[in-house]
């Protein structure tokens, strides 16, 4: 640590930093001359997620109390101030984290460049941290954190009304800085001077050695000088990776016996020599403990089940390894974390043969540099993850998508998706309805487009509706129900039926018709026979078979699905009274992309229907027929009242 700070006690989480310290305090108070936008950043493992979150301690309110605060040095300790806005983006889409961000200050704001707008014209500066934007992303090879930086980070900053603070990966912090004025961003590199630690990276390694701290008792930790040396020379190799000094401490800790702390290179100096090392010193190959961590390193969200650890190890490694797998947490511990998973809390999901509900256990590795070292070392990664995906596709009970473990349901589609092989994934519907609609739309619009087959576009085009409200999967089905409707594959929209759920509705049919501006519907009376149901939807003159009405053009359509009626005189269709309508048991209510359908007698809304387009018309038939029509085309739902 720096000599004007040596009477002060190190912060308790970060144990140095007290120069970075310093800069983001002064960034917290607003001094005259400090930065508007900082970027902590730093090559992986360098300790800057363990900065951020020392330094977040600092500024709640709440746990400020938990702190000696007087017994750290004054100028790393911002005053008390209202917590900052800290969207954490692992696992969320771009637009998520913009629009966490829009909730969280109360903006009205509709669409993502509004947000924006809202931002520059606030007449006080507001606080933003965003920490670990290179864990944004539902779907690791779509690359979300790029669209973060460039989507959502770099208008931020260029609102001038947002104090930011961010953590990037070193590719991407020149990049959000580089289009403001001079002197209003800074960089803050932990491998670079001033802002590299060694001496608090020492500091760390002998706190950690300390038998206070859960070590056991070898001299080396027992003894202080002999600590001392110790974590003087594990800081050393480790450079600036404080990711380092944790797995060389936890690997000597794990397997004490036979370590000589006077041999410097029994320790690493980066986090591949960090996993051969330790395999060695327990007599294994370090080419088995990395392709026991392979599927860790290829895992998608927030962590891989225990129960599929094996099968995974196995596909990958192309050989069993249930044995090193079962004995394996003394080989893998010091690289892995064990987590529970929360509980399934979406609407209309079934329990899987996976423990869907929560409370079961998962593996992630410890760091996502251990993955960027794995992954670097295999062979062929694309390989590795088709053989997940294979393996994963193989572990859904008789394909039945509904009973499929959650972690091969919601990311199967991110692993076909880096092995290249997505297009050939997106073919069953039940698959569509059950999996996680973020995550599978993430891969699926990570694909281009041309690759995709008719069912896979209709998913593409509809998704956007299936994340925006977070519906559940009797919600999803309905809505792709009736999109395989309009995009005329009706055995898909059959397959959707068939899934086994209690649907609001029946798509009837759906007919292209580009500015329908109202629709109505009504009855033809026959000479021959019953009148005939009918929807007449006003369209643009010169729409083929529609008839002139007055001022408009009027296509007729059957409303239970003959079809066009061709040339129709508009004037002989029969609304219904007024008085049937207020009989009928079921009433419409309309918003500008959303429809509900609600039970007269319980007020129930027994239909709701969202549209990325806005409606432009919608009529409701006294026996439950419902005519939608936007800018593009109509279609007709048979409303199916609820058990």
């Amino acid at each position: 640590m720096a000599t004007a700070t040596r009477d002060y006690a190190p912060h308790p989480h970060i144990g140095g930093r007290n120069t970075a310290l310093r800069a983001l305090a002064a960034w917290r108070m607003e001094w005259p001359g400090t930065p508007h936008v900082v970027v902590l950043t730093g090559a992986p493992g360098s300790g800057v997620s363990r900065l951020l979150t020392g330094f977040l301690m600092l500024c709640d309110p709440e746990f400020r109390g938990l702190l000696p605060l007087d017994d750290l040095d004054p100028v790393t300790v911002p005053p008390e101030l209202p917590a900052p806005a800290v969207p954490g983006p692992e696992g969320l889409t771009a637009a998520q984290v913009l629009w966490t961000l829009a909730d969280h200050f109360g903006l009205r704001a509709s669409r993502a460049e509004e947000i924006f707008a809202e931002f520059a014209a606030l007449d006080r500066p507001v606080t933003v941290v965003v920490p670990d934007v290179d864990r944004a992303g539902p779907v690791r090879s779509a690359d979300e954190p790029a669209r973060l930086v460039r989507e959502v980070l770099k208008p931020l900053a260029a609102t001038g009304t947002v104090r930011l603070l961010a953590d990037l990966p070193r590719a991407y912090a020149a990049e959000l800085v580089e289009d403001l004025p001079p002197g209003t961003a800074q960089i803050i590199d932990l491998d670079e001077p001033p802002w590299a630690d060694p001496e608090g990276l020492v500091l760390y390694a002998e706190t950690s050695l300390t038998p206070a701290a859960g070590a056991p008792e070898p001299a080396f930790t027992t003894d202080p000088g002999a600590r001392r040396a110790l974590a003087g020379a594990i800081g050393r190799r480790a450079g600036t990776s404080a990711l380092v000094v944790r797995l060389a401490v936890s690997g000597v800790l794990m397997a004490p016996e036979g370590f000589d702390p006077a041999d410097e290179t029994a320790l690493p100096s980066s986090v591949g020599e960090a996993l051969d090392l330790h395999a060695r010193r327990l007599g294994a190959d370090p080419r088995t403990l990395r392709l026991m961590l392979a599927p860790l390193a290829l895992a998608e969200g927030a962590g891989l089940p225990t129960e599929l650890w094996g099968r995974l190890a196995r596909a990958v490694a192309g050989r069993d390894l249930s044995e090193e797998i079962a004995g394996g947490m003394l080989l893998a511990g010091p690289f892995v974390e064990l987590v529970e998973e929360e509980p399934a809390d979406e609407e209309g999901e079934e329990g899987t043969d996976g423990g869907a509900g929560g409370g079961r256990m998962s593996l992630r590795l410890l760091h996502p540099a251990i993955g960027n070292e794995i992954r670097a070392r295999l062979p062929d990664v694309r390989a590795a993850q088709s053989r997940i995906a294979v393996a994963l596709l193989e572990a859904v009970p008789d394909q039945d998508w509904s009973r499929a473990d959650p972690y091969v349901r919601d990311h199967i589609a991110a692993h076909a998706l880096a092995a290249g092989l997505l297009p050939q994934l997106l073919t069953d519907p039940s698959l569509f309805v059950h999996a996680d609609p973020v995550v599978l739309r993430a891969a699926v619009e990570a694909v281009d487009p041309g690759t995709l087959g008719p069912p896979a576009l209709t998913y593409r085009r509809t998704a956007p509706l299936l994340t925006r409200n977070q519906v559940g999967a009797e919600a999803r089905a309905a809505l792709l129900e009736t999109a395989f409707v309009e995009d005329e594959l009706p055995e898909y929209a059959a397959a959707i039926g068939r899934l086994g759920f209690e649907l609001p509705w029946q798509t009837l049919w759906s007919v292209r018709a580009p500015g329908i501006s109202a629709v109505t519907v009504g009855v033809l009376p026959r000479p021959d026979g019953e009148p005939l149901p009918v929807a007449a939807l006003v369209v643009p003159f010169g729409t083929p078979g529609a008839s002139p009405s007055g001022d408009a053009a009027v296509l007729v359509h059957g409303l239970l699905g003959p079809g066009r009626l061709g040339a129709v005189d508009p004037g002989r269709i029969l609304r219904p009274s007024e008085e049937k309508r207020a009989a009928a048991p079921l009433v419409l209510s309309r918003g500008a992309d959303y429809l509900r359908v609600w039970e007269r007698a319980t007020e129930e809304v027994v239909a709701a229907l969202v549209s990325d387009i806005p409606f432009a018309g919608a009529d409701l038939s006294p026996d439950g027929i419902l005519v939608v029509a936007t800018g593009q085309g109509a279609k007709a739902l048979r409303i199916r009242p609820r058990a």
